[in-house]
Parts: structure tokens; sequence; C-alpha cells
């Protein structure tokens, strides 16, 4: 069977400067696929390269098996939706939504009931004579979102829409996507440096750094098991702790830590030697703050640490923690957690995990 889409050894060099560099990718239909990285690494320029806005260096696309390269952009039949609403500010919504489907040639009749239905879909039935600039943002984001979705197009790409709007509205607009992608069952490549909005969206999300994919999965498989340092970095809140690689068996690690303390059995990343090896090196340990126990009482092989600080966010509590060798350790407690009720600062605490629920990168 042929895949939907497929992006093959995707490269984009800017004279000396690598930008993407063999980039590979299959997305099935219908599938909420994130790109998701820092700025400079390679998500928006490889989303380009599929609208047809830059051309590759190296590389193919294909969607239903036939390469897009050869497509002119406004021929590629593909949705785009731009952090900038790109709406035009002289028509109305019901004319900004009809645009591209006069261009297409559709009959007055049809797109006066697709623009009925699309005005539906996103919830703004009544707003059709409305101008952009009296709409909210978030509003005129729903307006893109429905002018990208009229003419039917097999994929949707989003670059950052959503990064202008504030905490709240920003929250209530990924929920609309995420119902419409569900409604429309639309093929969707969205583009972010949010974690939680990846989180919130995606079916799969790839993971950009430095112009390659270091990882692909769904985000409960990159939470879980990141392939490399910087998906352990990037995906969830983390510590890193100096250790050294003492001994590998079967993938597990056993460690030394800076107090000499030595822990067992926490899974391992980067090359490995053997299933039974002696290898040796530098690495670090990365510890959840919400995998962690804090007790103030000493406890057997537990990490032993002072508070620094106390945060108050909501539905959980922050608190810092200072080992022996410098080293920051941050502890996450739910809520009215009784570890935390009266802590003061400077006080000695005993931090306890589960090694399955650690890392350690070579």
């Amino acid at each position: 069977m042929t895949p939907f889409l497929q992006i093959r050894g995707l490269a984009k060099h800017y004279g000396p400067v690598v930008a993407v560099k063999d980039v590979n990718l299959t997305v099935s239909e219908g599938e909420f696929m994130t790109f998701l990285g820092p700025s400079g690494s390679g998500k928006s320029t490889t989303l380009y390269i599929l609208a047809g806005f830059e051309r590759p260096s190296e590389g193919d696309i294909l969607l239903k098996g036939q390469s897009l390269l050869q497509t002119p952009s406004h021929k590629r039949n593909i949705g785009m939706v731009f952090q900038r609403y790109t709406l035009f500010p002289h028509l109305s919504v019901g004319e900004n939504i009809a645009f591209p489907l006069k261009v297409r040639g559709w009959s007055k009749a049809a797109i006066t009931e697709r623009v009925r239905q699309m005005l539906a879909l996103v919830r703004l039935e009544g707003f059709e004579d409305r101008k952009p600039t009296e709409m909210s943002g978030g509003q005129q984001q729903r307006v893109a979102l429905a002018r990208a979705l009229a003419y039917d197009p097999p994929v949707l790409l989003m670059d950052e829409p959503l990064s202008a709007l504030d905490k709240k509205l920003r929250e209530e607009i990924q929920y609309e996507i995420r119902r419409i992608h569900q409604q429309t069952e639309v093929t969707i490549l969205y583009v972010t440096h949010d974690q939680e909005e990846a989180l919130r969206l995606s079916d799969r999300i790839a993971v950009f750094s430095r112009g390659v994919i270091d990882q692909i999965g769904t985000g409960e498989a990159l939470y879980a098991n990141p392939a490399t340092r910087f998906v352990a970095g990037f995906i969830g809140d983390s510590d890193f702790l100096p250790c050294r690689l003492l001994e590998e068996r079967g993938g597990e690690a056993r460690i030394a830590l800076a107090s000499g303390q030595t822990i067992a059995g926490i899974p391992l990343h980067g090359p490995q030697q053997s299933a039974d090896s002696k290898a040796k090196g530098e690495a670090l340990l990365m510890l959840r703050p919400e995998r962690l126990s804090l007790s103030t009482s000493r406890i057997d092989q537990a990490l032993d640490a002072t508070v620094e600080d106390i945060t108050f966010l909501g539905n959980h509590i922050h608190v810092a923690t200072r080992m022996a060798d410098g080293s920051l350790v941050s502890v996450r407690l739910p809520f009215g957690h009784p570890a935390a009720e009266g802590l003061p600062r400077g006080q000695a605490v005993w931090l306890s995990f589960e090694p399955g629920s650690a890392h350690v990168f070579q």
C-alpha cells in the first residue's frame, strides 16, 4: 500500500548553513503530526518545503506516491495557517473564507453553502459580515482555519498558529483545533516550539534538533523512552546529574554519583557495547521531578539534599533542592501533599525514585 505522505532524505542548505539534513518521515492519512523543536531546528523550513515556498537542496516529498517538487505551491492544493492570520482586512469574514473557492471557480451557490458550513465548523455562525479587525485574535485564527479548510485540502499545514495568543485563549483554540481535526479527519502537519501544545494536539510528534529529527513517536512514548538527551530534556521537565557509568547489563546501567553512591537497573541510552560489558565513562543521570519522592527522614539508598526554594504553582508545588556536589534537583509534589507542609528552606531531605523511571545518557 502506498504511504499517504512521505518525506525522503530532505535537506536544505543556505550557502554553508545547513537548515535541514536527511529528514525522513511517513505520515498516515488523517494523522495529526507535530514538528516540535526550538527555534532554528529546521521544523518550519521542512514545512515550507512541503508547502512549496522553499525548494529542497536534496530529497523528495511524495503525496499518494506522486512527487510534489515540480508542482508550484499554488497548485499543490495544500492548506496553510500561519502565526499571523494573513486575512484580507478589506474583506468580510465570509468573503475571506470564500476567496480560495472563487479562485478555484466554484459556483456562487456552492460558495455560499460552503461558507455556511465552514462558519458552523469553527463556531462563528453570524460573523460572516464582520471585518477581521472587529474580531479577537482567537476568532481571527478560527477564520483563517476555516479559509484553509474551505476547499477540502488533503493536507493542512500549520506554522505556530497560536503563539501570538495568551495562554487561556491558546488552550481554548487548541481544543477547537483538536475537535475540528477529529470532525474533518484532514491530515495536519503542525509546527510548534511548545511541548505542552504538541502533547495536547498530536497523534505523533517529530522532535527536531539542529536540522534533523531526533525521534518520532507518541507523546507518551517520547516521555517514557526518550532516545536522546535532547528529547529527554525537551519533552517534559527533567534534571540531569553528572555520574560515571560503571557497568552495562542488557541495556541497563550501574552508575556512581559524585557522592560515591551507586545505583543499578537504570535504562541506558547511547552506544552500547554488548549484553554484558564493562563499559565505563562519563554519563548523565536524568530524573523526572514528578517521579521523585521526598522525605524529611533518612532513607537508605536515597539522595540526600537540602531544600533551597519552594514555589506554589496551583495544582502542584515545586521544591528546588541542592545536593552536596552543587547539583540542583527539582521535585514536583501534588498540592496538599503532606511532605510539603511546613517545609522550610534549608531543611535536609532525602529523595528516592524507582530506577526504571530514570534514564542514563552516555
